[in-house]
């Protein structure tokens, strides 16, 4: 039976957003499993991700304080229907990013992080796939604000879309 994933990063909230909008809710609320890559910025926000989510992996970003950080890992990793998920907020620049996360992640099948909040997906040399779903709440140069929904079948990553979030 395939997973259906949501993937989200530098939520921002309160400081970006009062709240997350009500599409990224809704996708929480269907999701068998959410993966946040960092930047909460409130324990609340992560306190309301855990009464919605069925399943929940998250790590802290640059912009989380003590409160956070003692309730989440920096790097996290699981093994989705036999799909390999390392988790982590920051990956350093984009130039040289696949050969470096070739380099410290050699046993996941993907990798999810934040940061930039600039969506980004490729494969590295080794066969790694690169997921940033952007943020749902700050799109700075980008068109839209954004997170993915993705969809684990039969072992396999079966499918990843990009998600825009239009505000108002």
């Amino acid at each position: 039976m395939p997973l259906n994933l949501v993937l989200i990063a530098d939520t921002h909230v309160p400081k970006r957003a009062r709240s997350l909008p009500e599409v990224v809710w809704s996708a929480i609320d269907n999701a068998d499993v959410v993966i946040h890559a960092g930047d909460w910025v409130e324990p609340a926000l992560l306190d309301e991700f855990e009464r919605r989510s069925r399943r929940l992996l998250g790590v802290f970003g640059n912009n989380d304080g003590p409160g956070l950080r003692r309730r989440l890992p920096e790097t996290t990793t699981a093994t989705l229907d036999g799909v390999r998920f390392a988790v982590v907020h920051e990956t350093g620049q984009a130039k040289g990013r696949e050969l470096r996360c070739d380099a410290l992640y050699p046993a996941a099948d993907v990798l999810v992080f934040g940061h930039s909040h600039i969506p980004w997906d490729t494969v590295t040399p080794n066969g790694l796939r690169l997921l940033n779903p952007g943020s749902p709440t700050d799109r700075r140069r980008q068109p839209a604000c954004t997170f993915m929904e993705a969809v684990v079948d039969d072992g396999r990553l079966a499918e990843v879309r990009l998600v825009e979030v239009h505000r108002g």
